[in-house]
């Protein structure tokens, strides 16, 4: 039986596991510690697009090996589409179901979390461009009920979407008992709808956590609150509006809002860890989105993703006013005195530092098992997205100490080495760069573990 010192540890590093999940959708996306577990040999297939015959800048046998070597690093199945122009690379490697050994394939539907704030955003700045909304103007303006008084004439539109507003995340209160016993909490609530507004409300009673106008700190009340502003103004639902006037401006076939707990078409199975207090890792493919909304509940494929941020990026979606508002960034975290930021967070879309030097554009996203990762050169030419199915899988020592992660080091060299035209990126950079992004997470899981 344990002891009670025991029991303190253990509900002090479930809360920390449980706070960094609040911080964001995105949290595990680049993850900066893990422990290697067992997995089964993987298997790559490969699709061309125009071009059947792929050489030079995309190089189909060093994507596959790193995509293969995501797999054998410890992630059960993941599935990635590569872009240089016109030229198109995909693959996918490993298992969609640990009972069956179904193998994943790279035409697969996947929940992408945060990466829905980018559409969010793009919603929003349209009603920039029509004169409806004011990016400046205070969102008591929008929502006086919801965010009334001081705090309504404090927070601007434009805080929310880069999130400066210091308003908390609703994560944690959304789930009750999460820091406790974190498969409970997300058993009960598979099939629990959430309203918008009962979000934010949650959201907003938590303790701020930054000024407005300050510093950034992610959370996903924001998206919300950005979302109801969306309805506000034109008088539509939030999620019809999204996919008539972005999701169909942006000619996406697979990408929607579920109507359903359940995915569409072909997707694998989502398993989350929660750092171990799962196990063995539990699926959640099937979930009532409602909880993530216009911050995080869209399906989507890589390569419906690629399609995205080309249009959007290239101004198929928004003004070159509008445009360049999204991404005027502010630095997703505090470096060190002297150095730079390494990530800018602009309006639901960040620019970030890979480690072949080059920077680039984009968003990730993460749900309770499944996470994405997309970005862009600026002019929309080289492109990499990619999906996987085991989240939090990190794993920390008795001390709080993060142990080392190959499986982020794989995936930060995945993308990377796509990115740069090479398909292979040095592991070394790759596990130098996957830290400097934990930042991101509101308040990072070893603040609570030391």
């Amino acid at each position: 039986m344990p002891t009670a010192s025991t029991g303190t540890r253990r509900r002090a590093r479930v809360a920390a596991a449980a706070s960094a999940t609040a911080a964001a959708l995105a949290l595990g996306v680049l993850p900066a510690h893990a422990t290697t577990t067992a997995t089964p040999s993987s298997s790559t297939t490969t699709s061309a697009g125009p071009s059947a015959a792929l050489s030079g800048r995309l190089d189909r046998e060093a994507l596959r090996a790193s995509l293969d070597a995501f797999h054998q690093a410890g992630m059960y199945g993941a599935y990635s589409a590569v872009r240089d122009g016109s030229r198109e690379w995909r693959g996918a490697t490993g298992i969609a179901d640990v009972d069956t050994r179904r193998p994943t394939r790279p035409d697969f539907e996947h929940r992408v979390g945060s990466i829905t704030k980018t559409f969010t955003s793009v919603a929003v700045l349209q009603q920039v461009a029509r004169g409806k909304v004011d990016l400046d103007a205070p969102v008591g303006r929008y929502l006086p009920d919801l965010v009334p008084g001081e705090r309504g004439r404090r927070i601007t539109v434009r805080m929310l979407l880069n999130h400066t507003s210091g308003v908390n995340d609703f994560v944690l209160a959304a789930f009750p008992g999460l820091a406790e016993d974190p498969g409970k909490a997300l058993d009960e609530g598979r099939f629990r709808h959430h309203e918008p507004a009962d979000l934010a409300r949650l959201g907003l009673a938590q303790p701020p956590v930054a000024e407005p106008g300050g510093k950034h700190v992610y959370s996903n009340t924001n998206y919300v609150l950005a979302g109801l502003v969306l309805e506000k103004v034109t008088g539509q639902d939030a999620e019809a509006y999204i996919t008539r006037n972005v999701i169909r401006k942006a000619g996406l076939r697979h990408t929607y809002f579920p109507a359903s707990p359940r995915i569409k078409g072909p997707h694998s199975k989502m398993y989350e860890s929660f750092y171990g207090y799962i196990d063995p890792a539990r699926d959640y493919s099937t979930y009532d989105m409602s909880w993530a909304w216009t911050a995080g509940a869209l399906v989507s494929t890589t390569s419906d993703l690629n399609d995205f941020y080309r249009r959007l990026l290239t101004g198929g979606l928004l003004g070159p006013a509008e445009l360049k508002e999204m991404k005027k960034g502010v630095p997703a975290y505090e470096p060190e005195p002297g150095q730079e930021a390494l990530m800018r967070y602009g309006l639901g879309l960040y620019t970030i530092k890979m480690p072949n030097g080059g920077w680039y554009w984009g968003h990730d996203g993460a749900v309770f098992g499944a996470g994405t990762w997309a970005l862009s050169s600026e002019d929309g030419r080289r492109q990499v997205a990619i999906g996987y199915n085991y989240m939090k899988y990190e794993r920390f020592a008795p001390d709080g100490t993060p142990l080392p992660d190959p499986i982020g080091e794989a995936l930060v060299a995945h993308v990377d080495g796509a990115l740069a035209g090479t398909g292979k990126s040095s592991r070394k950079a790759a596990a130098a760069t996957a830290p400097l992004l934990a930042p991101r997470a509101v308040v990072p899981a070893e603040r609570f573990l030391r």
